[in-house]
């Protein structure tokens, strides 16, 4: 008897290191998931905040082509509005379904931002569509779906915890 109670100490040492390995290995293995699956959602919305902002592109720069054929934009590549309603149309269709994904996983600042410069750019779109020759409203619709693509980049930057980027504006003159 006095051999076990001499070696119980020793066992005991080996249950408690067996127990705190296990416990050990358990939390390391879920903080690894946890950290797996950040990263997933987190690429997730990435590929979704792109989406909208790719889809959402489509129609400005639609927009630009059809302002140029009215006289408002200098686009090199105009466009009759008759031509660009078809495809106008599919850029509309392709921003819905990428603007529902953005309203399921962003974030709300970046869902604001982006309902914001959607609204600009719906502006945008029925000033087209009215036929409006006026080259000075056209540039202040275009200076502020600029602010609104400016807004929307910062709060997707902000939520995905990524520095700050560029404001995506061309500088014209070296005084600019």
């Amino acid at each position: 008897m006095s051999a076990v109670l001499q070696q119980l100490p020793a066992l005991v040492g080996v249950v408690i290191g067996a127990l705190g390995s296990y416990l050990a290995l358990v939390r390391s293995d879920r903080e690894r998931y946890k950290r797996d699956r950040a990263d997933r959602w987190e690429e997730r919305r990435l590929a979704v905040y792109s989406e909208y902002a790719r889809s959402l592109k489509k129609s400005v720069t639609l927009t630009y082509r059809v302002a140029a054929h009215i006289g408002n934009d200098p686009h090199p590549h105009p466009l009759p509005l008759a031509e660009a309603e078809p495809f106008l149309a599919r850029a509309t269709d392709d921003r819905d379904p990428a603007g529902e994904a953005l309203i399921m996983l962003g974030s709300r600042e970046v869902v604001d931002r982006a309902r914001a410069w959607v609204t600009v750019v719906m502006e945008m779109e029925r000033f087209q569509r009215a036929g409006t020759r006026d080259p000075l409203a056209w540039q202040a619709l275009l200076e502020r779906q600029r602010t609104g693509r400016e807004g929307y980049y910062a709060a997707v930057r902000e939520d995905l915890r990524l520095p700050p980027g560029h404001p995506g504006r061309w500088l014209t003159s070296p005084e600019a």
